[in-house]
């Protein structure tokens, strides 16, 4: 059942971003964070130690002729206090959507230009690359490498990342690897990957919901197979077929699961936030508008 003090984590693009949290509703703003710079991208929760973590994707989301590893996480208290760099410039160049696994004291992000999905510690120690898709400069101008969105599957002990290619290129792929990169195994040569996805319009956000065995995610590119939110079954012995439940975003991005309610939230370029029903889809609720860009979105359950 969804509480009055239940709340959504925004990341409100303008000048400067803000870190914003308002009601499951969409009323009761409130400004955590006034000044988070111009290119924050994705967010995330740890319910346990009441911390926020979002990316900054540093220069490099000027556009490809800017390549610079200069990207960072950060964290902040639920109620905005205590910022401070989690893992500091010269350590990922872009990083973009992020999850954090509470439970084992992990947070997981896509690194757009470093081609590579990474995780830590939610101190930022153990910084480890999990998977890596090049190297070279010449390679990150392919943006069929970019990695973007990212989900964990603790339980199952299950990775997913989308590599998004060109905008509206239909080049987008969602791939799975497990979690644990194996002793000596290079993550830029894993024999384990398994594409799920491919030929979709601009994958962007994942989220896993164990509970159902549904991987759900946003795609930014073109209608009518983009602009939307989509779903598939993961499950063995079952084919994954691709569901499109809510259409009519623009440049949607971010995407929370409020798992006790089975909703979806979903974010967009536009600066609308849409909320539907994950068990009987249909048209989605505009709950949020009219205060900006949005890029990353969380659930935050009292």
């Amino acid at each position: 059942m969804t509480t009055a003090s239940d709340r959504l984590i925004l990341l409100n693009l303008g000048s400067p971003s803000r870190l914003v949290s308002i009601s499951a509703q969409g009323g009761d703003i409130r400004t955590l964070v006034p000044d988070i710079g111009v290119a924050p991208d994705g967010v995330a929760i740890d319910p346990i130690h009441r911390h926020i973590f979002w990316t900054y994707m540093g220069s490099s989301h000027q556009g490809e002729d800017f390549f610079v590893n200069d990207g960072s996480v950060h964290r902040a208290d639920f109620d905005g206090g205590n910022p401070t760099v989690v893992v500091p410039e010269g350590k990922t160049f872009t990083p973009k959507q992020m999850q954090c696994d509470a439970e084992n004291g992990l947070i997981y992000w896509s690194d757009r230009e470093g081609m590579r999905v990474m995780r830590a510690r939610t101190d930022g120690s153990e910084l480890t690359i999990l998977v890596q898709t090049g190297s070279t400069e010449e390679e990150r101008h392919d943006r069929r490498r970019h990695c973007v969105g990212v989900a964990v599957d603790a339980k199952g002990g299950f990775l997913y990342w989308t590599q998004k290619g060109k905008p509206n290129g239909n080049e987008g792929r969602i791939l799975r690897a497990p979690l644990a990169l194996p002793p000596g195994v290079d993550p830029a040569n894993r024999p384990d990957i398994e594409v799920l996805f491919k030929d979709l319009p601009e994958p962007i956000d994942l989220e896993w919901v164990a509970e159902t065995g549904h991987l759900y995610w946003t795609d930014r590119g073109d209608p009518p197979a983009g602009n939307t939110l989509n779903r598939a079954t993961v499950s063995p012995g079952q084919p994954m077929i691709r569901e499109i439940i809510l259409t009519g975003l623009q440049e949607g991005i971010g995407l929370a699961i409020n798992r006790a309610n089975q909703r979806a939230f979903v974010s967009d370029l536009g600066g609308f936030v849409r909320v539907m029903s994950l068990e009987h889809p249909s048209v989605g609720e505009v709950i949020y508008s009219g205060h900006g860009p949005l890029t990353g979105i969380a659930y935050l359950e009292a």
